[in-house]
Protein backbone atom coordinates (compact mmCIF):
# COMPACT_ATOMS: atom_id res chain seq x y z
CA UNK A 1 0.00 0.00 0.00
CA UNK A 2 1.30 3.46 -0.85
CA UNK A 3 0.73 6.67 1.13
CA UNK A 4 -2.57 8.46 0.58
CA UNK A 5 -2.32 11.13 -2.09
CA UNK A 6 -1.37 14.46 -0.54
CA UNK A 7 0.57 13.06 2.45
CA UNK A 8 4.19 14.17 2.28
CA UNK A 9 7.20 14.53 4.54
CA UNK A 10 8.14 18.10 5.45
CA UNK A 11 11.06 19.51 7.44
CA UNK A 12 10.21 21.69 10.40
CA UNK A 13 11.94 23.92 12.93
CA UNK A 14 10.74 24.42 16.51
CA UNK A 15 9.64 28.00 17.21
CA UNK A 16 8.67 27.42 20.86
CA UNK A 17 7.86 24.58 23.25
CA UNK A 18 6.49 25.34 26.70
CA UNK A 19 4.45 23.83 29.51
CA UNK A 20 0.90 25.25 29.61
CA UNK A 21 -0.71 22.93 32.20
CA UNK A 22 0.17 19.91 34.32
CA UNK A 23 1.71 17.37 31.91
CA UNK A 24 0.46 19.47 28.97
CA UNK A 25 2.77 21.31 26.55
CA UNK A 26 2.31 23.71 23.66
CA UNK A 27 4.71 23.48 20.72
CA UNK A 28 4.79 25.81 17.73
CA UNK A 29 6.72 24.74 14.66
CA UNK A 30 7.60 26.42 11.39
CA UNK A 31 6.62 24.29 8.39
CA UNK A 32 5.23 26.72 5.79
CA UNK A 33 4.15 24.30 3.06
CA UNK A 34 2.39 21.98 5.50
CA UNK A 35 0.77 24.83 7.43
CA UNK A 36 -0.79 26.08 4.19
CA UNK A 37 -2.20 22.63 3.38
CA UNK A 38 -3.69 21.57 6.73
CA UNK A 39 -7.43 21.65 7.38
CA UNK A 40 -9.02 21.74 10.88
CA UNK A 41 -9.41 18.26 12.33
CA UNK A 42 -6.65 16.64 10.31
CA UNK A 43 -3.48 15.44 12.03
CA UNK A 44 0.24 15.03 11.40
CA UNK A 45 2.87 12.44 12.32
CA UNK A 46 5.98 13.91 13.94
CA UNK A 47 9.43 12.33 14.07
CA UNK A 48 10.75 12.96 17.57
CA UNK A 49 14.57 12.78 17.84
CA UNK A 50 16.43 11.33 20.81
CA UNK A 51 15.88 7.56 20.57
CA UNK A 52 16.88 5.72 17.40
CA UNK A 53 15.11 2.56 18.65
CA UNK A 54 11.77 4.39 18.52
CA UNK A 55 10.82 4.02 14.86
CA UNK A 56 7.21 5.19 14.98
CA UNK A 57 6.28 8.82 14.62
CA UNK A 58 3.90 10.55 17.03
CA UNK A 59 0.43 11.39 15.67
CA UNK A 60 -0.64 14.87 16.78
CA UNK A 61 -3.73 16.99 16.30
CA UNK A 62 -3.19 20.72 15.96
CA UNK A 63 -4.90 23.71 17.54
CA UNK A 64 -4.07 26.10 14.71
CA UNK A 65 -2.26 26.25 11.39
CA UNK A 66 -1.34 29.67 10.05
CA UNK A 67 -0.69 29.49 6.33
CA UNK A 68 0.55 33.09 6.16
CA UNK A 69 2.99 32.76 9.05
CA UNK A 70 3.86 29.18 8.13
CA UNK A 71 3.38 27.93 11.69
CA UNK A 72 1.50 25.05 13.30
CA UNK A 73 0.48 24.93 16.97
CA UNK A 74 0.31 21.60 18.81
CA UNK A 75 -0.93 21.08 22.36
CA UNK A 76 0.00 17.64 23.62
CA UNK A 77 0.08 15.58 26.81
CA UNK A 78 3.09 13.64 28.05
CA UNK A 79 1.85 10.06 27.96
CA UNK A 80 4.93 8.04 26.99
CA UNK A 81 8.59 8.09 26.04
CA UNK A 82 8.12 9.87 22.72
CA UNK A 83 6.04 12.74 24.10
CA UNK A 84 8.43 13.10 27.05
CA UNK A 85 11.27 13.45 24.55
CA UNK A 86 9.18 15.94 22.65
CA UNK A 87 9.08 18.20 25.73
CA UNK A 88 12.88 18.42 25.49
CA UNK A 89 12.85 19.82 21.96
CA UNK A 90 14.11 23.39 21.93
CA UNK A 91 13.85 26.48 19.76
CA UNK A 92 15.54 26.08 16.36
CA UNK A 93 15.79 22.29 16.72
CA UNK A 94 14.69 20.55 13.52
CA UNK A 95 13.04 17.30 12.51
CA UNK A 96 10.40 16.16 10.02
CA UNK A 97 6.64 15.68 9.95
CA UNK A 98 4.23 13.73 7.72
CA UNK A 99 0.99 15.36 6.66
CA UNK A 100 -1.64 16.42 6.07
CA UNK A 101 -3.18 13.16 7.32
CA UNK A 102 -6.80 12.05 7.34
CA UNK A 103 -10.10 13.87 7.00
CA UNK A 104 -11.02 16.67 9.37
CA UNK A 105 -14.12 18.48 10.57
CA UNK A 106 -16.99 18.99 8.15
CA UNK A 107 -18.97 22.21 8.07
CA UNK A 108 -22.45 21.74 9.59
CA UNK A 109 -25.13 21.01 7.02
CA UNK A 110 -27.21 23.96 8.24
CA UNK A 111 -26.57 27.31 9.87
CA UNK A 112 -27.11 27.58 13.59
CA UNK A 113 -25.45 27.09 16.95
CA UNK A 114 -22.85 24.34 17.40
CA UNK A 115 -21.88 22.50 20.59
CA UNK A 116 -18.22 21.56 21.13
CA UNK A 117 -17.31 18.93 23.73
CA UNK A 118 -13.68 18.20 24.66
CA UNK A 119 -12.14 15.86 27.20
CA UNK A 120 -8.48 15.87 28.24
CA UNK A 121 -6.04 16.52 25.42
CA UNK A 122 -8.93 16.05 22.99
CA UNK A 123 -9.35 19.78 23.45
CA UNK A 124 -6.64 20.41 20.84
CA UNK A 125 -8.68 19.64 17.68
CA UNK A 126 -11.78 21.11 19.37
CA UNK A 127 -10.00 24.46 19.72
CA UNK A 128 -9.13 24.19 16.03
CA UNK A 129 -12.82 23.55 15.32
CA UNK A 130 -13.84 26.58 17.37
CA UNK A 131 -11.44 28.88 15.54
CA UNK A 132 -12.62 27.50 12.20
CA UNK A 133 -16.30 27.88 13.06
CA UNK A 134 -15.81 31.42 14.36
CA UNK A 135 -14.07 32.33 11.11
CA UNK A 136 -17.15 31.18 9.19
CA UNK A 137 -19.53 33.12 11.43
CA UNK A 138 -20.91 30.25 13.53
CA UNK A 139 -21.76 30.73 17.19
CA UNK A 140 -20.98 27.86 19.52
CA UNK A 141 -20.99 26.77 23.13
CA UNK A 142 -18.26 24.53 24.47
CA UNK A 143 -17.64 22.08 27.29
CA UNK A 144 -14.03 21.38 28.28
CA UNK A 145 -13.28 18.68 30.83
CA UNK A 146 -10.21 17.34 32.60
CA UNK A 147 -9.30 15.24 35.62
CA UNK A 148 -8.38 18.31 37.65
CA UNK A 149 -8.04 22.09 37.25
CA UNK A 150 -4.27 21.96 36.77
CA UNK A 151 -4.73 19.94 33.56
CA UNK A 152 -7.25 22.25 31.90
CA UNK A 153 -6.23 24.07 28.72
CA UNK A 154 -8.22 25.73 25.97
CA UNK A 155 -10.73 27.66 28.08
CA UNK A 156 -9.21 31.08 27.38
CA UNK A 157 -8.62 30.24 23.71
CA UNK A 158 -12.28 29.38 23.19
CA UNK A 159 -13.62 32.28 25.28
CA UNK A 160 -11.50 34.80 23.39
CA UNK A 161 -13.38 33.87 20.22
CA UNK A 162 -16.50 35.36 21.83
CA UNK A 163 -18.99 33.00 20.22
CA UNK A 164 -20.80 31.69 23.29
CA UNK A 165 -20.59 29.97 26.66
CA UNK A 166 -17.57 27.86 27.65
CA UNK A 167 -18.26 25.46 30.51
CA UNK A 168 -15.66 23.54 32.50
CA UNK A 169 -15.90 20.17 34.24
CA UNK A 170 -13.38 18.36 36.42
CA UNK A 171 -13.50 14.90 37.90
CA UNK A 172 -12.50 16.20 41.34
CA UNK A 173 -14.54 19.43 41.33
CA UNK A 174 -11.44 21.66 41.49
CA UNK A 175 -12.80 23.85 38.66
CA UNK A 176 -16.26 24.25 37.16
CA UNK A 177 -18.84 21.50 37.46
CA UNK A 178 -17.80 18.42 39.38
CA UNK A 179 -18.50 15.51 37.07
CA UNK A 180 -18.22 14.59 33.42
CA UNK A 181 -18.46 16.58 30.22
CA UNK A 182 -21.69 14.72 29.44
CA UNK A 183 -23.26 16.21 32.59
CA UNK A 184 -22.62 19.74 31.33
CA UNK A 185 -23.59 18.73 27.80
CA UNK A 186 -26.95 17.46 29.02
CA UNK A 187 -27.67 20.83 30.64
CA UNK A 188 -26.77 22.73 27.48
CA UNK A 189 -28.90 20.47 25.28
CA UNK A 190 -31.88 21.21 27.55
CA UNK A 191 -31.25 24.97 27.34
CA UNK A 192 -30.37 25.47 23.64
CA UNK A 193 -31.01 24.17 20.16
CA UNK A 194 -27.93 22.99 18.27
CA UNK A 195 -27.40 22.06 14.64
CA UNK A 196 -24.24 20.01 15.25
CA UNK A 197 -22.06 18.52 17.98
CA UNK A 198 -18.28 18.18 17.54
CA UNK A 199 -16.30 16.20 20.08
CA UNK A 200 -12.89 14.73 20.88
CA UNK A 201 -11.60 13.01 23.99
CA UNK A 202 -11.45 9.57 25.62
CA UNK A 203 -13.45 6.94 23.76
CA UNK A 204 -15.83 6.30 26.66
CA UNK A 205 -16.57 10.03 26.86
CA UNK A 206 -17.26 10.31 23.13
CA UNK A 207 -19.56 7.30 23.31
CA UNK A 208 -21.61 9.18 25.90
CA UNK A 209 -21.56 12.38 23.86
CA UNK A 210 -22.68 10.46 20.76
CA UNK A 211 -25.52 8.84 22.70
CA UNK A 212 -26.81 12.18 24.05
CA UNK A 213 -26.56 13.81 20.61
CA UNK A 214 -28.46 10.94 18.98
CA UNK A 215 -31.16 11.09 21.65
CA UNK A 216 -31.51 14.83 20.99
CA UNK A 217 -31.60 14.31 17.22
CA UNK A 218 -28.46 16.40 16.67
CA UNK A 219 -25.77 15.29 14.18
CA UNK A 220 -22.47 14.56 15.91
CA UNK A 221 -18.92 14.48 14.57
CA UNK A 222 -16.37 12.55 16.62
CA UNK A 223 -12.60 12.89 16.25
CA UNK A 224 -11.42 9.43 17.27
CA UNK A 225 -8.17 8.61 19.03
CA UNK A 226 -6.34 5.46 17.95
CA UNK A 227 -2.72 4.32 17.73
CA UNK A 228 -2.03 5.62 14.22
CA UNK A 229 1.43 4.19 13.58
CA UNK A 230 1.98 5.18 9.96
CA UNK A 231 -0.63 7.89 9.42
CA UNK A 232 -1.68 6.86 5.92
CA UNK A 233 -3.37 3.44 6.12
CA UNK A 234 -0.47 1.02 5.65
CA UNK A 235 -0.03 -0.57 9.08
CA UNK A 236 -3.68 -1.43 9.92
CA UNK A 237 -3.26 -0.64 13.62
CA UNK A 238 -5.99 2.00 13.92
CA UNK A 239 -9.12 0.11 12.88
CA UNK A 240 -12.51 1.53 13.84
CA UNK A 241 -15.41 -0.91 14.21
CA UNK A 242 -18.49 0.30 12.32
CA UNK A 243 -22.11 -0.01 13.45
CA UNK A 244 -23.16 -1.58 10.15
CA UNK A 245 -20.30 -4.07 10.22
CA UNK A 246 -16.72 -4.06 9.05
CA UNK A 247 -13.96 -1.64 9.89
CA UNK A 248 -12.63 1.73 8.78
CA UNK A 249 -9.12 3.10 9.09
CA UNK A 250 -8.95 5.92 11.62
CA UNK A 251 -5.97 7.59 9.98
CA UNK A 252 -7.24 7.39 6.41
CA UNK A 253 -11.04 7.43 6.71
CA UNK A 254 -11.03 9.62 9.82
CA UNK A 255 -10.02 10.69 12.34
CA UNK A 256 -13.37 12.53 12.18
CA UNK A 257 -16.37 10.23 11.81
CA UNK A 258 -20.12 10.66 11.97
CA UNK A 259 -20.87 9.26 15.43
CA UNK A 260 -23.74 7.17 14.03
CA UNK A 261 -21.25 5.19 11.93
CA UNK A 262 -19.19 4.00 14.89
CA UNK A 263 -19.84 0.81 16.88
CA UNK A 264 -19.27 2.27 20.33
Amino acid sequence: MVPVSGVHEYPFVVVSNERVADQVFRMVISAPKLAAALEPGQFVNVRVPGNDAHLLRVPLSFASADGREGTIEFVYATVGDATRRMTAMRELQSSSVLGPCGHGWREPTQKGRVLLVAGGIGVTPVVAAGRWLAGMGYDFDAVVGAQTASRLWGIDELRQLGRGQVAMTTDDGSEGLRGFTTDAMRQLLEAHDYVEVMTCGPNVMMAGVARLAEQAGVPCQTSLERMMGCGFGACNTCNVALRNGGYASCCKDGPVFDSREVAW
